[in-house]
């Protein structure tokens, strides 16, 4: 049983983010600071509506959190409505493939990076690395 009306629940989740997160914004400053130019936030008209892209690469980002995203090391289910919360998760990991399946039918590059990778100094470090490497190819 949730410890909230309907509209306490309603409220609080319409009050996270989903565009625009520190985390997101943490990660595109990184990407700036090592060179990498060309970087659309949020963009519009791109299938899946990833995080960030460079058009000219076709090269799509998604920054996953944790929990939303159902990450197997640190995503922990509430205690409460736990079948709810599960289905929720699943439903969010089935999209997730889904739209690397249809992007990369469409010829792009998806990677998708965790909250904890970005949280992580050194793997914030080897994803930077990473997408600077897609820009010499």
């Amino acid at each position: 049983m949730d410890d909230r009306s309907v509209d306490q629940r309603s409220a609080t989740m319409a009050a996270i983010k989903s565009r625009g997160t520190k985390l997101e914004k943490g990660f595109v400053s990184e990407l700036r600071r090592c060179g990498i130019r060309g970087l659309e936030f949020h963009p519009k008209g791109v299938y899946g509506n990833p995080d960030i892209v460079k058009r000219n690469k076709k090269l799509a980002i998604f920054v996953d959190s944790c929990f939303w995203h159902g990450c197997p090391h640190h995503c922990r289910m509430p205690n409460t409505n736990k079948i709810y919360w599960e289905r929720k998760i699943a439903g969010n990991r089935k999209r997730d493939k889904w739209v690397i399946k249809k992007l990369s039918q469409r010829g792009w590059i998806v990677k998708r990076v965790w909250e904890h990778s970005i949280k992580n100094p050194t793997k914030l470090r080897w994803w930077v690395t990473r997408i600077t490497n897609l820009e010499g190819s």
